[in-house]
């Protein structure tokens, strides 16, 4: 706190430095100004922008994020809600633990600006030790807390490479699912910050695997000899356009190979629905994503829309040839800091009457799902989910564990508790009409309960929910991830 206090005592020294040509008879107070009051100035102009705390970022990422410039005259009131989106934008970049931007008055109608920021720990090697199943209550429930079904192994994460806001990725992973995955991405190559890449190799093979779905849960397999069943490697690049501060354009092609053993098709011969046991193809996405959220990992105000069209089968579609389309929409309306609603829907659509099992889609695949239905899956060609939640903040602190641990980037928890009420509802349309999943196909669903959602470090969201379902079923169920 001290040391808050210096660099801010610093700054405005800097600042009355700043201010010396234009001589001592204007009212430079140097105070922070982050309000509206009878003396503040109708219009300012921003002189200099000063930003402390990036010890490892590079300065022009977070310049990157900010709606004003200087040498530009800004009225007042305009000019804090351009700031504050800008804090909301800089947070959003997943780099820091804590955002400040304050206005100094330095002269009549001028500031200088100090962009204060508290870095998080960007070399994160940790221990993957997760389920395989859909979620924690299919792995309780429909899986008898079967401790074979659990993926162990490392991951290395870079989260700042260089500091220009790159990501570096390396997973190895045993288990239920062998896998290997490396990832990179580089959100601008060139001057303007416009232009992103990134790609993506990942390996895989697995020994038990759901072939099908039956009254409306997975059915998996295991042969007599624990044969490897399925291998998958996939490719992929991306390119990214970010024309303004909030629209994303993506572009993305992709290689998929996957090979099964000869007895997944003998269990269910439409696995791959080609006759052959290798499904090969390429890929290109298109989506656009419109993000004003104030929280990218826990939002509690603005908006989010994605829209993707992905055509498997480019160039050569004899093994497939489909179109995928995927729409959200997701509202958050703040109330005041302790209340907030959240209203968000999703669509999915293929176009064609049957897909690939490893294509299949419907609610309860991630990210699609109507709480009281955790345990089923509920597969289609096309569904619509509409997820609501109304939530009340009612514990906010900080636990302050630096005698602990030293590191700054570690050593506060942020400690998030909010009550909520949820009601989902949606439809999943099966043109084949299974018969062993009509009881929840082709009608309209929902569920509806009460939960608390634990918001830790990093915004980390764990969420404890008792949910009931329009099929008299209710239950406890966990999950880790927010689901907004």
């Amino acid at each position: 706190m001290k040391l808050k206090i210096l660099r801010k005592l610093l700054f405005a020294l800097i600042c009355l430095l700043f201010a010396l040509p234009n001589g001592f008879a204007q009212d430079t107070s140097l105070a922070p100004a982050n309000a509206i009051s009878p003396d503040s100035p109708e219009r300012v102009k921003v002189n200099n922008i000063f930003i402390i705390g990036n010890e490892k970022t590079q300065k022009n990422i977070i310049l990157r994020e900010l709606d004003f410039t200087t040498d530009f005259y800004y009225d007042w009131a305009t000019f804090l809600e351009i700031i504050e989106a800008d804090r909301k934008k800089i947070y959003n970049l997943r780099l820091f633990t804590s955002v400040e931007i304050t206005p100094l008055i330095t002269g009549e109608e001028e500031v200088e600006i100090l962009i204060e920021v508290k870095e998080r720990w960007y070399i994160l090697p940790s221990l993957i030790f997760q389920l395989a199943d859909r979620n924690f209550s299919e792995w309780w429930t429909n899986q008898n807390r079967d401790f074979s079904r659990v993926n162990y192994g490392l991951r290395l994460s870079h989260a700042n490479v260089g500091g220009r806001n790159e990501k570096l990725k390396f997973a190895g992973q045993l288990g239920f699912t062998r896998a290997l995955d490396l990832q990179y991405s580089k959100p601008y190559i060139d001057k303007k910050q416009k232009h992103g890449l990134a790609m993506q190799v990942t390996f895989f093979e697995q020994k038990n695997i759901p072939l099908k779905s039956s009254n409306n849960k997975q059915v998996f397999y295991t042969n007599e000899n624990e044969d490897i069943l399925r291998r998958n490697l996939g490719i992929a690049m991306r390119y990214t356009y970010r024309r303004t501060f909030y629209n994303f354009h993506f572009l993305t092609f992709g290689y998929s190979n996957t090979r099964v053993h000869p007895d997944v098709l003998l269990e269910n011969p439409e696995y791959f629905q080609h006759g052959d046991d290798k499904l090969r193809y390429l890929y290109a996405t298109y989506s656009f994503r419109h993000d004003r959220r104030d929280n990218v990992s826990y939002a509690t105000d603005g908006e989010l829309l994605q829209i993707s069209a992905t055509k498997y089968g480019v160039f050569y579609t004899k093994e497939l040839d489909e179109v995928e389309v995927n729409l959200t929409a997701n509202k958050y309306f703040k109330f005041n800091d302790k209340f907030h609603f959240v209203t968000g829907l999703t669509a999915n659509w293929f176009l064609s009457i049957s897909q690939p099992y490893t294509l299949v889609r419907g609610i309860g695949y991630s990210p699609n799902f109507i709480r009281g239905y955790e345990l089923n899956v509920i597969e289609g060609q096309q569904l619509y989910v509409h997820k609501n939640s109304f939530r009340w903040k009612f514990v906010d602190y900080d636990v302050d564990i630096s005698s602990l641990v030293p590191l700054e980037q570690l050593n506060t928890i942020p400690i998030r508790l909010y009550l909520s009420a949820n009601f989902d509802h949606g439809y999943v349309k099966d043109r084949n009409f299974k018969p062993e999943n009509a009881n929840l196909t082709n009608q309209y669903l929902f569920g509806y309960g009460l939960g608390i959602d634990f918001v830790g470090l990093y915004d980390n969201a764990i969420r404890f929910e008792y949910s009931f379902n329009n099929n008299g079923g209710a239950n406890f169920f966990l999950n880790f991830k927010a689901p907004f």
